[in-house]
């Protein structure tokens, strides 16, 4: 089984609008120590191309579309996150890359830790190497 899956959120909202919480422990499944986002992302341009040791996220592309492609070492999938009420679960030892944004496009991602550059895995061969 991947370590990746997709999360639906609850949009509460009225004719003014539409509002999305997201809570540590309930709808985000870890206690969230990090936020950033990635915007103005020029056309052609592909991002990601690494792994984490330890450390859980969750992608959700509040305005605009990119494509996630994931890979755990023995299945690849490709997901596209076109909304803002789904949010992409990336657990630990994934492989990914993020490309085909829009022009539009806000990529919000929580994080379960602080950042740590010991955590990264900047290279494919040394994770198919470490996820075995």
């Amino acid at each position: 089984m991947s370590n990746w899956r997709m999360i639906d959120f609850s949009a509460l909202g009225d004719e003014r609008g539409s509002l999305i919480a997201l809570e540590s422990h309930k709808n985000i499944p870890f206690l969230i120590r990090r936020v950033y986002y990635i915007y103005d992302t020029k056309i052609g341009v592909s991002r990601g191309f690494h792994a984490h040791r330890d450390l859980e996220q969750v992608a959700v592309c509040v305005s605009g579309e990119c494509t996630f492609f994931l890979d755990d070492g023995h299945q690849r999938e490709e997901i596209l996150l076109d909304s803002p009420i789904k949010g992409l679960y990336l657990g630990s030892m994934v492989w990914r890359e993020m490309s085909n944004f829009s022009h539009n496009c806000v990529l919000m991602v929580l994080a379960s830790r602080h950042y740590d550059e010991l955590d990264y895995i900047r290279n494919y061969e040394d994770f198919l190497r470490d996820i075995k």
